[in-house]
């Protein structure tokens, strides 16, 4: 079972790829409220109906001041380690801050990658859509990242 925890970057950046229903292959998706209001005050805010989430708060065992990350990272990274979850994140600096706290991280790449894992799609479609998330949408991926996220979808067996 995958419990995860999403940021506004993958929220944003796998609507603009118009793959925001991948995030359903998670078995449970908690989406903090301060990353909620963030995502609102947005110009274009992600369709959130039509995947299955619930809107938490987070308690705070991790504070600003203990790094650098904005008021939704923190969020979902404090939500993170209270649930045992997964954080979903495009961020740099959230992700490390996360291997520093031992959570789990993944970005939108890798919710690609498991929603082919679990046959939402084809093993081109996800490679075809990791692309696509380079260049069509804000996310900022590196070749070398879109390159290692294809070659992943390439050992798995289905």
């Amino acid at each position: 079972m995958i419990v995860a925890v999403a940021d506004t970057g993958p929220l944003i950046h796998l609507e603009e790829a118009d793959a925001l229903d991948l995030l359903s292959t998670v078995d449970e998706l908690f989406i903090p409220q301060t990353v909620y209001d963030e995502l609102e005050v947005g110009d274009d805010p992600p369709t959130l109906s039509s995947i299955a989430h619930e809107i938490v708060r987070a308690r705070q065992s991790l504070t600003q001041a203990d790094h650098s990350l904005d008021p939704g990272e923190t969020a979902a990274l404090n939500v993170a380690i209270e649930r045992d979850a997964v954080l979903l994140t495009d961020d740099l600096e959230a992700r490390n801050v996360a291997e520093d706290e031992n959570v789990e991280v993944h970005g939108s790449i890798g919710v690609i990658a498991l929603g082919c894992a679990r046959g939402r799609s084809s093993k081109q479609e996800a490679a075809d859509l990791m692309r696509a998330l380079q260049r069509e949408t804000s996310l900022f991926v590196t070749d070398a990242v879109v390159e290692r996220g294809i070659s992943l979808l390439q050992t798995e067996d289905h």
